[in-house]
């Protein structure tokens, strides 16, 4: 007998991973997940985003827009974040799958924990400064970054109208 030839691959698998987590988000406009992988393809950490453990959903607002202590960004862990801060082993030499390209804050906490590769399926925010400088930190630390998309969002995927991101003021 023939090992069965229609498997998915680790990427179709991570990826599937971190929409599944994104499940467990309470923010009602982006669920976001991330899972971080080794090179034997191990799971070392989930996350998804949300308020800080401990924070019930109902403390701090969801809202997007507003001055910045009246916004969820004041007070939201990324996806990415919560992966390495989950972790159940070292990041060193890992790559992380994210349902979003990180923003410039993550791809400091990858940088800094060692991820080596970043493997995103949405980029909808690309053209934005804090996607721009993501890109501009991995390039210099050397982090390899790729786009894969799962079979699971290829009926999912939003348009491509243009997404509007507003920046919180400090």
């Amino acid at each position: 007998m023939q090992p069965r030839a229609n498997h998915i691959s680790w990427d179709e698998c991570f990826m599937r991973m971190a929409r599944v987590i994104a499940e467990r988000s309470k923010d009602p406009s982006t669920q976001a997940g991330a899972v971080v992988a080794d090179r034997n393809n191990v799971v070392v950490g989930l996350g998804y985003n949300g308020f800080p453990r401990g924070v019930e959903a109902e403390s701090f607002t969801w809202n997007r827009e507003g001055s910045f202590l009246d916004t969820k960004y004041a007070y939201v862990c990324h996806a990415e974040e919560n992966a390495v801060y989950n972790a159940n082993n070292s990041t060193q030499d890992c790559k992380i799958y994210c349902t979003l390209f990180p923003c410039n804050e993550c791809a400091k906490t990858l940088i800094q924990n060692g991820i080596r590769e970043i493997v995103f399926e949405s980029d909808k925010y690309h053209d934005v400064d804090a996607f721009v400088a993501s890109r501009r930190l991995f390039d210099a630390a050397g982090v390899a970054y790729r786009q894969y998309i799962s079979d699971w969002a290829e009926s999912s995927l939003p348009s491509a109208a243009p997404i509007t991101f507003t920046q919180p003021s400090v």
